[in-house]
């Protein structure tokens, strides 16, 4: 696999993090040419005028928690679109999920997807949290109200991306729906894993090292 790096969400979401540190993320996401930087909201715009156009800028809504009213969401994704937010990450209600409110879910999964105004939404599920047939179910819910990806974790929880709910997710999604694994992945032989399990995108803050460690294996890195 010659492009690793195309199926990386490069990620800094910590909020300690400087604008030295954005600095120096941006510059790794260039050199590396990832698919996409991931930010918190507040270096949205920033991000954007530093990245050439064909990487994407990307950020949350919700996140971690998933908890925010509807209004507050599609408030969120409103303000990352007028900054230049190409693909927004947003939380679903888990709670909402659990207590089998699936109209409440779906229904504001819908509202965000349409003030994103036909940017990528990945919708954050947290597998962790969930049972099977609710894992199921969210990605059902996902895929009828126009979102584009499934994404499995925040990296903020218990735990984050395993083989076993990608293998799970992708049989219920069928082989084209976006499939975005994401926490704990920090190493080039579980990335490459999850990949030929089903994932076609990797969220993670451990970019550079994955393709470090893929490059001294002797693979190529696409530019």
């Amino acid at each position: 696999m010659e492009n690793i790096n195309k199926y990386i969400d490069q990620t800094i979401l910590k909020p300690s993090a400087t604008k030295t540190d954005i600095m120096d993320f941006l510059n790794d996401v260039k050199k590396y040419n990832f698919c996409a930087g991931v930010v918190n909201p507040c270096w949205v715009s920033f991000a954007r005028k530093e990245l050439p156009p064909h990487i994407k800028v990307c950020s949350v809504v919700g996140f971690p928690l998933g908890a925010s009213s509807t209004k507050t969401k599609i408030f969120a994704a409103q303000d990352l679109v007028s900054m230049g937010c190409d693909e927004i990450d947003m939380v679903l209600n888990i709670g909402q999920l659990i207590s089998e409110n699936f109209k409440y879910v779906g229904e504001e999964i819908k509202a965000v997807v349409r003030a994103a105004d036909n940017r990528t939404v990945k919708v954050i599920i947290e597998t962790c949290l969930l049972s099977d047939d609710l894992k199921k179910t969210a990605a059902r819910i996902i895929m009828d109200n126009g979102a584009h990806f499934v994404k499995t974790s925040t990296g903020f929880s218990k735990k984050g991306a395993n083989l076993e709910d990608i293998h799970l997710l992708r049989q219920i999604i069928g082989p084209e729906f976006g499939l975005k694994a994401s926490g704990g992945i920090r190493d080039h032989a579980f990335a490459l894993e999850l990949i030929r399990a089903g994932a076609n995108r990797i969220g993670t803050s451990a970019g550079v090292d994955i393709l470090e460690s893929y490059y001294q294996a002797g693979h190529n890195i696409s530019q």
